[in-house]
């Protein structure tokens, strides 16, 4: 993780010289660049070819807003905020929380959602912080759940997955105790499950937000009025209620 950090880091200075494209640049051109992984549902995966989850349609709503199309990429996500100091997108949604390592690589919106990360075990398994003292839990690499599993007292065997469906599988395979990742993913993972697993505390809250490359701030200024305005109008709320059956933004 610390590597990845020094990764991010580097790449910001190495990129400050080179230019993302501008707000005026992207609107010209009628199409915006977004990345995300695919791989993180219910936000965003893709299903055969097409790409779907509440974190692609919000942004696709964004994007209608301001008038643009949207050319999608997808990127295993340690490799996301890479990309986008290298200008090969104009920004992520990705279910990135803001943490102070990530916000010297990159700027972040307003958040787009508040979510945490929660402990998912099967019946009798650690369901606290606590209980997770000796235990092995599985965690997606590159993420703020890794680095905060890593921070519980007496936590044994932190094993990590390219993919949050994969370290799930780990879970489900009886190849760790525990799976810690975003509340509402744990959430859809215990209904599909059947009651094979069930969710515990929370290890800590989380504000999620998209990133554009450092400086973009035309950019940040244009995403963040387009989701105040889907807050304000509705069209957040009703995506917000088809995938989680709540409001899940920000208080």
């Amino acid at each position: 993780m610390k590597r990845a950090l020094l990764t991010l880091t580097a790449l910001a200075l190495l990129a400050a010289n080179a230019e993302a494209r501008t707000w005026a640049e992207i609107k010209k051109s009628g199409t915006v660049k977004i990345a995300t992984e695919g791989a993180f549902p219910p936000f965003n995966v893709l299903k055969g070819k097409q790409l779907t989850g509440f974190e692609v349609e919000l942004a696709e709503a964004l994007a209608k807003q301001l008038g643009l199309k949207v050319q999608w990429t997808t990127q295993p996500f340690d490799n996301l905020l890479i990309g986008l100091n290298q200008d090969r997108y104009d920004f992520v949604i990705a279910s990135h929380g803001i943490n102070p390592e990530r916000a010297k690589a990159v700027d972040f919106s307003t958040p787009h959602y508040c979510t945490g990360g929660a402990i998912v075990a099967k019946p009798g398994g650690p369901m606290t912080a606590a209980a997770l003292k000796g235990k092995s839990v599985a965690v997606q690499v590159g993420t703020t759940y890794l680095e905060n599993v890593r921070k519980v007292p007496g936590v044994g065997d932190v094993k990590t997955y390219p993919t949050d469906t994969a370290a799930q599988a780990a879970l489900m395979a009886g190849r760790v105790d525990a799976w810690v990742g975003d509340k509402f993913t744990g959430i859809d993972l215990v209904k599909a499950q059947g009651g094979k697993v069930k969710q515990g505390d929370l290890l800590f809250n989380e504000r999620v937000a998209m990133a554009v490359k450092k400086g973009n701030s035309g950019l940040l200024k244009e995403l963040n009025a387009a989701l105040a305005k889907a807050q304000g109008n509705g069209t957040y709320a009703k995506l917000s209620q088809k995938y989680f059956g709540q409001d899940v933004r920000c208080r």
